[in-house]
């Protein structure tokens, strides 16, 4: 089993948000198969200062970079559409949890919530 790091984690490591260093530290001990994607490299560098960015992209740079294929993508699309595209799921969230459908990973988030629609494996931290 595996973990897929939502962009939730990489933001609070830059932040030492209460929880996510303690979170990080179970998921490596438990496996060395620890995923990031695009779409968390590319949420998580949209915004923060400087020095944010630079402890953001050393902390991507620490775990297994992994990315959809077409039919992934389409998987995503499925996913998204059943759980209702107007209810607030997010494309990146859809894509998320796709990946992790089909890496057989956990998705790891302080908001939980945001993936319960994808019947997806969570390990929430912090005020989920």
């Amino acid at each position: 089993m595996g973990y897929l790091l939502d962009t939730t984690v990489a933001i609070d490591w830059s932040l030492g948000y209460p929880g996510v260093k303690e979170v990080v530290e179970r998921c490596f001990e438990e496996t060395d198969l620890l995923y990031t994607c695009d779409v968390v490299t590319c949420e998580a560098l949209s915004g923060g200062t400087e020095e944010e960015r630079d402890v953001i992209r050393r902390f991507l740079a620490s775990l297994e970079f992994v990315a959809l294929d077409p039919d992934g993508a389409a998987s995503a699309g499925d996913l998204r559409r059943a759980a209702g595209r107007s209810g607030g799921h997010s494309l990146g969230d859809a894509l998320i949890a796709a990946l992790a459908e089909r890496l057989g990973a956990t998705v790891v988030t302080r908001n939980a919530a945001d993936y319960a629609a994808y019947q997806i494996p969570v390990l929430g931290y912090g005020s989920t």
